[in-house]
């Protein structure tokens, strides 16, 4: 399995302008879908940022109008229900979709926030909530999770699974989409989701600021200072 590279990503995706329902846009940005293991298209929803500028120069942006975190109850690596509102409520979260069979974007988005957050002071490293929802649950079982997320990222960071319904519910909330996996002929799976981390203030537990996948660790570790105080990066 392989992820196009933006050229391939480009030719292969269509690229819409849609509103996101919540939102009175003035200004809409498009998000890119991640697929491996196969082609096909998929039509991603959009967010409203300050000019609305492309997230492909890898600065975190700021939503003109922050979104609501998702009611997400999901399943933790331990197997235990994980209440997405009630268990960040007042703590700088970062949220991603993704999944563990993902060769490249996923890991690497995991990896470079994983080495941003090792440069905070430790107490501000406690505070950072960092929140992977799979986007193939079929495969992404709290096992598996459990065995990836470390490796690919943190000890610390939180996974979680479910049904896929609610899973692409809570994404669609914050303008992020997501399709189901699907399997190929030859046996590859096709897995489209968008490449966002959104971060959520610890002062209004709202996403505020969206991140593309080219987002380097340098750029996490000199905005995560700003973010866990609920700041503009």
């Amino acid at each position: 399995m392989r992820i196009p590279t933006s050229a391939g990503r480009l030719r292969r995706a269509r690229r819409t302008t849609l509103t996101a329902a919540a939102l009175a846009a003035a200004s809409v940005l498009t998000l890119t879908a991640c697929q491996s293991g196969g082609s096909g298209d998929d039509d991603g929803p959009a967010a409203v940022v300050s000019g609305g500028s492309s997230l492909n120069e890898g600065e975190g942006r700021v939503l003109d109008r922050p979104f609501e975190k998702p009611a997400l109850v999901l399943t933790d690596t331990t197997g235990k229900p994980y209440d997405l509102r009630a268990r960040t409520k007042g703590k700088p979260t970062l949220i991603y979709f993704g999944y563990t069979h993902c060769p490249d974007v996923c890991p690497l988005t995991m990896s470079n926030i994983a080495l941003a957050k090792r440069q905070l002071p430790k107490a501000d490293q406690e505070k950072l909530q960092v929140v992977f929802v799979t986007t193939d649950p079929e495969r992404d079982t709290p096992a598996e999770l459990g065995t990836w997320l470390p490796g690919a990222g943190d000890p610390s960071f939180t996974g979680l699974t479910g049904p896929f319904p609610a899973i692409q519910a809570g994404a669609r909330k914050l303008g992020i989409g997501i399709s189901p996996s699907v399997k190929e002929k030859d046996g590859t799976v096709t897995s489209m989701h968008g490449a966002q981390v959104m971060a959520f203030s610890p002062k209004t537990d709202r996403g505020y600021v969206l991140y593309g996948e080219g987002t380097s660790a340098e750029q996490y570790a000199k905005d995560l200072p700003k973010l866990i105080k609920g700041e503009n990066p």
